[in-house]
Formats: C-alpha cells, sequence, structure tokens
C-alpha cells in the first residue's frame, strides 16, 4: 500500500494538520476579515494572493461572497436579515449549521452587489477561484494523499471542518450567545475568550464589533490576539500596513477644561467611557447599596446586576422589571442609572454648534458633581482629562 512521500510518527501527523489549520485561520483574519471586509490593514500584494491562493486550496471560499456575508452581518446584526444570528435563527443552527447558512446566503445576489465591492475581480478570481472553487479543494485532497497517503485523507478533511466549525460556529454562534464584553455595543456580541490564540484573535468578537474597523482586536492588556502579533511581524517585514486602529482613551494630567478637544476626544471613546463608568460608578454604587436590598433580592442579585450595565437595546423584558424593581428601592442607584443615560444621550444628540456640545458635557459633570455621590463625582471630574491621541 502506498503510504506517502512523507513517513511521520503520530505526532508528527497531528503537527502538520495544526500548521495547514492554522495558516487557513490566519488567512481568514488576515485577508478576508481585516484587510478585504474593513480595510483596516493593507497587505503587499504578494502576501495578498498567497492568502486567497490558500484559502482557494483549503477552503474553496470566494472573496467576494464571504466579504458581502460579513458585512451585512454587521449591518443587520442580530435582525431577521443577519446570515448568522443565533437570536434570530438559534444557537444550535448556527453553530452546527453554520456552513449551510454561508452558503445560503452566497446565493443572494443583492447580497454580493450590494456588499461585495471592492474585492478582487481579476483574472484569476474571475477565471479560476470564483469559477472553479472545487477545483482548489480537489488539488489539496490529491497533495494531502500523495504527501501522506491515506492518513492525508484526515488530514484533508479536518482542514475541510476546520473553518466551517470555527469560523461558521464558534464566532458567529457563540461569539453571540456566551463570554464576557467589555463593551455594551447594541448587539449580542461577546469575548469567547480572552486568549486569542486558536481562532487568531477572532475569539475577541465584542472588542470587534464595537470598534470594526480596527485592526487589532484585543483592547484589555490581559488580552492576546494573535493575528495582531502576525500584523506586526509583516509590517516589520515591509509586507503589511495599519491602516486603522480603535482609539485608546489619552489622557493629560492636570487638564481640567473641558474644550473642544476634550469633546472630540470623548465622543472618539465613547465605549470605554460607558465601559468605564459602568465599572467606576454604577458596581461601585451596587455594591455599596447591595446590603439594603440583598435579604430581598438575594437570588436575583446577578440578573440585577447586569441589567444595570446592559445597553438598553440588548435587555431582556425580565431584566427590565429587574431594574425597575432595583432603581425604586435605591435613590443612589435611580441617580447613577439616569446620568449614565444622560451621558449616553450625549453620544446621540445633533448640536448645533461645537459651542453647544461642550456645554452639554459641562452642565452634564455640573449636575454630576452636585449629586453628592463620590464616585459619581469622581467620574465627572475625570473627563476633565480627556484628549485627543497625539499624531503618530
Amino acid at each position: 500500500m502506498f503510504n506517502g512521500l512523507v513517513s511521520l510518527p503520530w505526532w508528527g501527523y497531528i503537527a502538520v494538520t495544526l500548521v495547514l489549520t492554522h495558516i487557513t485561520i490566519i488567512s481568514v483574519t488576515l485577508y478576508l476579515h481585516r484587510c478585504q471586509a474593513h480595510r483596516a490593514l493593507d497587505l503587499h500584494p504578494l502576501l495578498s494572493h498567497f492568502f486567497r491562493f490558500w484559502l482557494w486550496v483549503t477552503t474553496g471560499m470566494v472573496t467576494k461572497e464571504w466579504v458581502a456575508i460579513h458585512r451585512k452581518h454587521h449591518a443587520k446584526t442580530e435582525t431577521e436579515e443577519d446570515p448568522h444570528s443565533p437570536y434570530t435563527k438559534g444557537i444550535a443552527k448556527v453553530f452546527w449549521r453554520g456552513a449551510e447558512l454561508y452558503q445560503e446566503e452566497a446565493k443572494n445576489l443583492e447580497t454580493l452587489e450590494k456588499y461585495g465591492h471592492g474585492t478582487p475581480n481579476d483574472w484569476l478570481e474571475r477565471n479560476l477561484y470564483a469559477r472553479y472553487s472545487f477545483v482548489g479543494l480537489s488539488i489539496s485532497f490529491v497533495l494531502n494523499i500523495v504527501m501522506f497517503g491515506p492518513i492525508g485523507l484526515t488530514i484533508w478533511a479536518v482542514q475541510m471542518i476546520w473553518i466551517p466549525l470555527n469560523a461558521a460556529g464558534v464566532i458567529n454562534g457563540i461569539g453571540h450567545y456566551w463570554g464576557y464584553r467589555n463593551f455594551e455595543t447594541e448587539d449580542g456580541s461577546t469575548n469567547i475568550i480572552n486568549l486569542g490564540l486558536i481562532i487568531g484573535g477572532e475569539e475577541l468578537h465584542n472588542n470587534h464589533h464595537a470598534y470594526p474597523s480596527s485592526a487589532k482586536f484585543s483592547s484589555k492588556w490581559w488580552e492576546i490576539d494573535l493575528g495582531w502579533f502576525y500584523i506586526r511581524m509583516f509590517s516589520a517585514l515591509g509586507l503589511a500596513k495599519v491602516l486603522r486602529r480603535a482609539p485608546q482613551p489619552t489622557r493629560v494630567l492636570n487638564k481640567d477644561i473641558i474644550d473642544l478637544e476634550t469633546a472630540k476626544a470623548m465622543v472618539s471613546s465613547q465605549l470605554h467611557i460607558m465601559a468605564e463608568y459602568a465599572q467606576k460608578v454604577t458596581l461601585p454604587t451596587f455594591h455599596a447599596e447591595l446590603p439594603s436590598f440583598e435579604g430581598r433580592y438575594k437570588k436575583l442579585i446577578n440578573q440585577m446586576r447586569t441589567a444595570l450595565v446592559r445597553e438598553d437595546s440588548r435587555m431582556k423584558p425580565l431584566q427590565r422589571e429587574y431594574l425597575q424593581e432595583l432603581l425604586q428601592n435605591s435613590e443612589a442607584l435611580k441617580t447613577v442609572y439616569e446620568f449614565r443615560r444622560r451621558l449616553q444621550d450625549l453620544w446621540n444628540e445633533t448640536y448645533a454648534s461645537h459651542e453647544r456640545m461642550i456645554q452639554a458635557i459641562i452642565q452634564w459633570c455640573k449636575e454630576a458633581e452636585a449629586t453628592g455621590i463620590k464616585v459619581l463625582q469622581e467620574f465627572a471630574q475625570s473627563l476633565r482629562s480627556y484628549a485627543l491621541q497625539p499624531a503618530v
């Protein structure tokens, strides 16, 4: 029996499989996602075409289809038009049959035309990659058998299920269903785990939905985005260029005047500010008030805590009931919750001039400091230190 051109110990075949699937994951997150779909990254033509070729032989995915479906997901997140929302289609269906949902949406010509603009349309794409996607898969099938013999069939099968399971199932399913959230976005996106190693950083899905056009997915110092590591490496080699990154709050010591720079910095960092408000104002006030109602609502404490910081559009009816019950029994929580809502309204308001916006922020800070609630006063005072990021 032909055993292939390469003979390896059992662990060698596992290592080869992991390396091959890892390259596929990096191709998806760097080329399809960060470069093509969101234009957060520019790749050298040689590297870009390598990724395109690799995806053709290992997944059969067409760049325009993947990009269009992903862009539509961002535009229609958690609605009936979302191609793969676990909230509308069910977590089981998205996790196990995510690839089928992808194939179904890929047949929607309206989706491809509306959201697939700017993707490769050269001779190779039109006459080979997009037209004969099955040829690439056939090539990888034959190469695996030739190189590794019968075990090559198993290696090829793992490659075939790797992206459907991890991208379509884990990211699109679990990444909108279970995990932690750094930012209270209007969708249900979550960070599956803070170590973005297995799926190249795609595990940090809530961070990505907060700032879709950022080439870097990690936000906290303790989060690891493996895709960002490769971007830095390719950048050092002159093969990649970062076009956009998520804004990072910048503070200036002893700055105590709210001016136009403060206003602009606050708008660009609004999700960071709301997250900081939850951590430094809402939750400390909740814990301070906890002894007064813990006895009555002991079994509902976790639900109430979640309801206090949850984005309004993402709140479930039962959470709204818990929230109202909580606010009726705590004047301090009612106050900080109201100021949270008013702070969020600052971003959504349309102002006739920059001066009006500055005055609105000053008024919010003035009234917050007058509440007598120490954590709210300190937070309002800290807003004065916000400044724009220095140009790099």
